[in-house]
């Protein structure tokens, strides 16, 4: 055989390979790709809205929207209980991310995501409360953790305002097994805990042997507290807010939510109720950044149609549909108020457009699972 004829061989074998990775990883024409986006409830409206609009540029893009808690999100997609393949997954905070990923590690010896993942929208963990009665337990218009569980101690308002027809006192957070804004405001409380016995002991002249941290026995006595004040544990924190509003007053008190819906869903709670609830901020209180990562258990195509969408809605028009719903845009320069149909022109009992008080990170993997070991330990 001649080198000339050894040449074409070789030029002819490259062809085919090319032609086969092309037919491997292009889309065919008139097939649509395929993307399954999971991401926690709170963000449900504005995705939908989003995925509309999407589709109607990206024709061969079939976005498909799941909405779960974001610790299920994790839960979920590491013990394979989903029964579809996610392509991205968006759950309430990088911290949560990073669980999901430590955890695939450990268990499969590879990388869990294509690319670093990507903020797309912050909010704030906050309290809403029925005005009428929210003035009982923050006289001052001040959020207060200590309030909060003085009130959960004496049970009823007949003991904290002489109210016998208000029944209950009634607090609701979601499932800190299943949903991040219940473990956010667990450890919150732990923290204000902290700062209290540091204080009393301090001003006694006492040496501080132990906090409220979360092993300590201060920590076990209010979480068994806050367990059997507690009817039901909603999953997620749009479910807990949807059903705090259909129920009214009498089956809720407080609700620990996060400011977006919070600020969504107030005129809901206006027309529905005939009357507003108020919004306060926890001093300190966390900022939680909703961060989506693209799945690596998918093929190279179906990765570069997930990292369109998640460009798409990271764009300034898109950012907007997130303030629309109550988040604040992760575009540092983009004003809030002057977004159409933003929450922030609304006069909203208690919002506050820079909010006074320390915003935290999430708690770490290693904080988090601690609270759920106590959290499900005690009774």
């Amino acid at each position: 055989m001649n080198k000339k004829n050894s040449n074409n061989k070789t030029i002819v074998s490259l062809g085919i390979i090319l032609v086969s990775l092309g037919l491997t990883y292009a889309p065919l024409p008139g097939v649509k790709q395929n993307i399954i986006v999971v991401s926690g409830t709170e963000l449900q409206e504005p995705l939908q809205e989003l995925e509309t609009k999407f589709e109607q540029n990206n024709s061969n893009i079939d976005l498909q929207l799941k909405f779960q808690g974001s610790q299920d999100i994790v839960n979920n997609y590491i013990d394979r209980k989903n029964d579809f393949t996610p392509t991205i997954l968006i759950p309430a905070n990088e911290q949560t991310l990073e669980e999901l990923e430590t955890r695939w590690q450990a268990q499969n010896n590879s990388e869990a995501f294509y690319s670093q993942p990507q903020a797309i929208a912050r909010t704030i963990l906050v309290a809403v409360a029925w005005q009428e009665r929210s003035k009982f337990i923050f006289p001052d218009g001040k959020f207060s953790w200590s309030n909060l569980e003085r009130a959960l101690q004496q049970r009823s308002w007949s003991k904290i305002a002489d109210k016998n027809n208000w029944g209950s006192f009634d607090l609701v957070i979601t499932n800190p097994t299943r949903s991040n804004s219940g473990q956010l405001a667990l450890n919150l409380w732990l923290q204000s805990k902290a700062r209290n016995s540091k204080m009393a002991s301090s001003s006694q002249g006492l040496s501080v042997t132990k906090n409220a941290t979360v092993d300590s026995f201060d920590s076990e006595s209010l979480f068994s507290l806050i367990k059997s004040s507690i009817y039901q544990l909603p999953r997620s924190t749009d479910i807990l807010l949807q059903e705090f509003i259909s129920r009214g007053a009498n089956d809720g008190d407080i609700a620990m939510v996060y400011e977006s819906i919070a600020l969504y869903r107030w005129s809901q709670a206006k027309i529905s109720q005939g009357q507003p609830y108020q919004i306060y901020y926890p001093n300190p209180s966390v900022e939680t950044v909703a961060t989506a990562a693209i799945a690596k258990n998918i093929d190279r195509n179906t990765a570069k149609a997930a990292n369109k969408f998640i460009k798409f809605i990271k764009q300034p028009e898109q950012q907007e549909v997130f303030v629309k719903y109550g988040f604040r845009s992760i575009i540092p320069n983009l004003n809030l108020a002057s977004v159409p149909k933003s929450p922030w022109q609304q006069n909203i009992p208690g919002a506050m457009l820079n909010p006074s008080v320390t915003l935290q990170q999430p708690p770490d993997s290693q904080k988090t699972a601690e609270i759920q070991r106590l959290w499900s330990r005690v009774r």
